[in-house]
Formats: structure tokens, sequence, C-alpha cells
């Protein structure tokens, strides 16, 4: 009984040593990710319509000239995480011929030229000044003050403001996960523009969210507020007017405010300067603000609630102040943002949408 108990000891310790090892190396994941978007991988595997040899995959990886046995070699490597990770499957011929590489639901999100896809953020994520931060994680636990700035020298907002490749990459990151979850509020919020003759998206970036939800609501005004050096690269949309300005001074008239992965990026204190211009730019009795955002469940298993968990740490590594909030923590911050009421509507996606109104 005893050898029994120990034995079952043994084996634990060993899992939890083996979870450990695997944690330890999860930046291999993240770079290979990176990899398999710069190499355009799943782009060449989805142009062929049918799985693929290494060869022809190294063929498009390189079409100038005919693939060296080290780059098949290298790209058989990175295939073989690929498809442990269930990214990519590979099957053998029954002539016992080379592996084929096929795409799965998974890497149709590593397509560069897919309307929906996840490259951008891959490639915004993994870029060594998105990664720098990350090392002084221990440092602001000791000793306070924000990773991003002492890694850098300036706060995220401002560092973007002066590092032109920076800015662009850190904007079509954003704006691919723009297009990714408005897809998803136009099918999970379907009636949530009705009656509404105007809204204006703070901080909307280039302008790629508010674009889509006229195009849906073709009676709708789209404003799309954000600071001048985001606005200066934002391009022309029917119907959505660029203005340049700050949410901490003031929000332009509109019947809704709507807020995607906005109020994330801020402390309490600067979430309600924010919801209380909000509240000033909305009719009172009518008036709604529209925040997309993570509602945290710690100790849930939906699919999204572990990227939530990383979310919020990233948001410690990269802001000040900012955090992913539960519910209760939402509420407390709408209140004293002066809006008393709220609902929680849940969509496909990683974010939910949380409905405020001034009544």
């Amino acid at each position: 009984m005893g050898d029994s108990k120990e034995l079952i000891e043994a084996e634990a310790k060993l899992e939890g040593q083996a979870e450990i090892w695997q944690y330890m190396l999860g930046f291999v994941d993240s770079m290979v990710l990176r990899s398999a978007v710069e190499l355009r991988i799943a782009d060449t595997i989805h142009s062929h319509g049918h799985p693929i040899t290494l060869a022809q995959i190294a063929s498009g990886v390189d079409s100038s000239s005919s693939p060296s046995q080290d780059m098949i070699t290298c790209l058989s490597r990175i295939m073989r995480l690929l498809v442990r990770r269930k990214i990519f499957i590979a099957t053998s011929p029954s002539d016992d011929g080379e592996p084929l590489y096929g795409m799965t639901h998974s890497s149709t999100w590593l397509l560069n030229d897919a309307e929906l896809t996840l490259a951008p953020i891959i490639l915004m994520l993994t870029d060594p000044r998105k990664l720098a931060p990350w090392k002084y994680l221990s440092s602001c636990v000791m000793d306070g003050g924000a990773a991003f700035k002492k890694a850098h020298g300036r706060e995220m907002w401002e560092y973007a403001s002066i590092d032109k490749e920076f800015n662009k990459i850190f904007n079509d990151g954003m704006k691919c996960t723009a297009r990714i979850t408005i897809a998803a509020i136009l099918s999970g919020y379907k009636d949530g523009f009705v009656g509404v003759g105007s809204v204006v998206d703070v901080a909307g970036g280039t302008g790629a969210a508010i674009a889509e939800i006229v195009k849906a609501n073709p009676g709708i005004i789209g404003i799309n507020l954000d600071l001048p050096h985001v606005i200066a690269t934002a391009p022309m949309y029917a119907g959505v007017s660029h203005i340049q300005g700050n949410m901490f001074e003031a929000i332009p008239n509109a019947d809704a405010v709507f807020m995607k992965w906005i109020l994330h990026d801020w402390s309490d204190e600067d979430c309600i300067k924010i919801l209380r211009n909000c509240r000033k730019a909305i009719p009172e009795k009518t008036g709604k603000v529209i925040i997309v955002d993570v509602v945290l469940r710690p100790n849930d298993d939906g699919i999204f609630d572990n990227v939530s968990v990383m979310f919020d740490l990233a948001m410690y590594v990269y802001t000040s102040g900012g955090k992913e909030r539960t519910e209760l923590e939402w509420k407390e911050v709408l209140v004293k943002g002066g809006f008393p009421r709220y609902k929680i509507i849940d969509i496909p996606n990683l974010l939910s949408i949380i409905e405020a109104y001034p009544e």
C-alpha cells in the first residue's frame, strides 16, 4: 500500500516537472507561430487547396530558387511542432511517400491574406519591443512602475507616437482584432444599433471597427476619435468622419459611445474619467455606452477564460494601471462613472459587450 502511494506521488511529481518544462518553453510556441506567419506557411498550403509536401512549402517560402536541403530540414522541425500543437495536420500517403501537410481550423487564423486573421497581432505581440517589458515583471512587483516604461523609457502610447514602425505594427494588430470582434458583434448584437442615429468610436484606431458598424447599419453617422498620430494614418471610409482628440479631455456628442478593448488599458480612476466624459457626450435618457471588453471569469473554464487571465497580466506589463475586470469590478467603475445600469451580452468572441446606461 505504501509503495503504491509513493509511486502515485512520484508520477504526480514527474508530471509536475513536465508541466513546468512546457510552460518554461512556452516562448517557443509563440516564436514558431511568428515564423509560420512570416514564412507564409499557411498561405502556401491554402493556395494549393489540398495538403502538400515540405518541398512545396519550401518553394512557397522562397520562390526565387530551388529550396535547399537545409531549408527543408529546418521547415520539417518547425512543422513537427506545429503538427504536434494541432495547428497543421500531417498525413502519410499509402505508398509510403513524403508526409503531406494540411490546414486545420487553427491554421486558418494564420493566413496573411484572409479577411479574418490573427497574423498581424501575432507579429505585434511577438515584436521585440513588445517582448522586452516582460523581463521587468518581477521588478514591477518589487519596486512598482510600468514595465513598458522601464524597457523603453516611455509609456506605450507615447512610444507609438514617435516610433512609426511600432505604431504601424500596433495599429495593424488592432485592426485585425477589430475585424474579428466586429464580425462577432454584428452576429451576436444585431439589434444593438437599432434606433441609434450616431456612434462615436472612442480611441477607434484607424477606423476599421466603426466603418464596419456603419456599413452594416447604413443610417448611422460614424465618428472615429483618436490621437493625432493615429488619425494621421487613418484611411477614409464612407459614412465615417475622423476626429483628432483625447478621450480624457472631451468626447464628440453622439447617440451612443462605442469602446472596443479600450478601458482595459487604463486604471479604475482613468476609466471613471473616460466614462464621465462619455456620459456628457450622450443623451441623458436615450444614450448608452457600448463597451466591448473582457469580462474576467478566473474560475470558469470557457474556451477563452485562460486567455483572459493571460491578457490581464499583459495589461499589467504594457500599461500603467490597465487590467481585465470581473463583473463586480466593471460594476464599480460604471457606477462611479455615471452608469448605474448595465447588462452583459456574451458574443462568440474573447470579448463581451457591456451595454451601460446613464439612467
